[in-house]
Formats: structure tokens, C-alpha cells, sequence
């Protein structure tokens, strides 16, 4: 078992980095509340149904309304958000460079909320990864246009603080419990929130085609099930600190899988880019040596 979790951080980046394919195949035919309300309504349905076959221990009432507090907060406005700021015309690029701020935020987070000790080495890890992700993203940021408002960028740092807030809630109340049950407690509160956001704000108009299905099937299956489970379980393993810090990878991939499909540029600039940000990564997650993690008994 310890040498297959070895694979889940490599897993749980490829995976989360192909979102932007749903994304970019859903955005055109649905309104961001509306699309999200739906997934997260079917992603809830299915976790249910495995509750069910693997005959998953029931969350109590306080594991349930914990869990749902973190989905409002991980899934509802984090990817609400996301979803309505690029629906807006907030280009991609600025938005995932915004949301790249998210693992310094979790790692100051940590520190205040968990009690987690981040050594200097850290830190330093942190600062570089963040960097080598500007760098990843640089070639995206060139035509800005009319979609950076105050308003977008509004809902994008909503995001980030959404999602730093949505992992540290998860591990401090919610890591506990049965990790089926409760990612299907974290859908259902993040299918409340857009199903109150879409009915609000939205005309609730879809246009059902190939790419639609396609868009909510993959991120239905791939990333509200099989990425968020795998984040689950780090979140209940690791510390927060080292766990956020694996988001700043996903740039750097999403950039070789948009090369891969559709043929994005991907220059030299960005490939050292991507060096920079693994190292980083590499720093953020290293492990204390025995001597510095155990004290010295008397």
C-alpha cells in the first residue's frame, strides 16, 4: 500500500491538469453556475452509490456538515468563481497565474490554523515554484484585453482564498471520517451553493452537444472523482503545506498536455520554467531529516 501512495502526488497532478479540458470544451455551451451545479450534483449521485457497494461507513451529522462546509468552500466558490471570471473574459492565463498564489496562502494558513511548522527550506520552495510558474505562464499573459476587471480579478482571488480555506477546513474537521462519505457531503454543499448561485444570477441556457457531454463526463469522472479522492487522501496523510504546494505543477503539465492536443506553443522559456517549479516543488515537499524531525530525548 505505502509503495503504490508513492504515485498518488504524480497521479493527482495529471489528473487536476486536464480540467482545462472540460473547461475549455464546456464553457461555450453553459453558464458556469448552471454547468457546475450539474456536475457536482451527479459527482454526489455517484459517491453515493459507492457508499452504498463498498458499504462505506455513514458520516455522523457534525463529519457530514464539516465536510459539506469544505465543498462549499473547495468545489463551490473556487471553481465557481474560476468558471465565472473566464466566462467573463478573464484570459486563462491570469487567472491560473492568480490561482497559483494558493499554496503560499495555505502554507501561511497552515502555520496559523494547524500548527504546522514550515521550515525556512520551505518557504524557499514555495518562492521558487511560485516564480517558475510566472514563468510557465509569461507567454499567456501578452494580450490581457477587456476581460481583466475589477471584478474578475475580484472573483479570482475569491477563488484562491476559497480553496486554501476549503483544504485547511478539510483537514482540521473533516479528515476523520470515512473518505467516501465525506467527498459526497463535500459535493453536496458545493452543489448548493451553485444551485442557489445559478438560480440567481443565470438564465440556466445549455446547448446539449458532443462537447458538452464530453466536457461533463471528463470532469465528472476524472477530476470530481478520481482527483479530488486522491487530494482527499493527501489531505488526511500529509501536511497542508507540502500538499498545496503540488498545485504549482499543474501549470507546467497543463502546458505540455495543451502541446500534446492542440498543438500550444511550448518554448524554452517555459520548459526551464517548468525545471524551476519542480525544483521548487522539490523543496516545499522535502522531507525533515530523522535528526530534525525526532528531538533529542534526555
Amino acid at each position: 500500500m505505502h509503495s503504490i501512495k508513492r504515485f498518488i502526488p504524480a497521479t493527482f497532478v495529471v489528473l487536476w491538469a486536464t480540467g482545462f479540458i472540460g473547461a475549455r470544451y464546456a464553457m461555450p455551451w453553459a453558464e458556469p453556475f448552471t454547468f457546475l451545479a450539474v456536475r457536482f450534483v451527479l459527482a454526489a449521485a455517484l459517491f453515493a452509490v459507492l457508499t452504498v457497494v463498498l458499504g462505506s461507513k455513514r458520516a455522523t451529522r457534525e463529519e457530514a456538515l464539516h465536510a459539506a462546509g469544505a465543498g462549499i468552500l473547495m468545489h463551490g466558490v473556487y471553481l465557481g468563481a474560476v468558471f465565472w471570471a473566464i466566462h467573463r473574459g478573464m484570459p486563462a492565463g491570469l487567472s491560473a497565474l492568480i490561482v497559483g498564489l494558493q499554496p503560499l496562502i495555505t502554507a501561511v494558513l497552515a502555520g496559523k490554523f494547524l500548527g504546522e511548522a514550515i521550515l525556512p527550506r520551505h518557504w524557499a520552495g514555495l518562492a521558487v515554484g511560485l516564480i517558475g510558474v510566472v514563468i510557465v505562464l509569461w507567454p499567456k499573459l501578452g494580450a490581457l484585453g477587456g476581460g481583466v476587471t475589477s471584478a474578475t480579478l475580484t472573483a479570482s482571488l475569491i477563488s484562491v482564498l476559497g480553496m486554501a480555506a476549503g483544504t485547511i477546513w478539510q483537514k482540521r474537521f473533516a479528515s476523520g471520517g470515512n473518505l467516501v462519505a465525506a467527498t459526497m457531503w463535500q459535493y453536496v454543499g458545493g452543489a448548493a451553493l451553485m444551485i442557489l448561485a445559478a438560480l440567481a444570477f443565470e438564465t440556466h441556457t445549455v446547448v446539449i452537444n458532443g462537447e458538452l457531454i464530453f466536457a461533463m463526463a471528463w470532469l465528472v469522472l476524472v477530476l470530481s472523482v478520481g482527483a479530488i479522492f486522491l487530494l482527499m487522501v493527501m489531505i488526511r496523510d500529509g501536511e497542508m503545506s507540502k500538499v498545496a504546494s503540488l498545485f504549482y505543477l499543474v501549470p507546467a503539465v497543463t502546458a505540455v498536455i495543451a502541446w500534446a492536443l492542440f498543438n500550444e506553443q511550448l518554448n524554452t522559456l517555459q520548459i526551464a520554467g517548468m525545471a524551476i517549479t519542480t525544483f521548487g516543488v522539490a523543496l516545499a515537499t522535502a522531507r525533515q531529516t530523522k535528526t530534525q524531525a525526532e528531538p533529542t530525548k534526555a
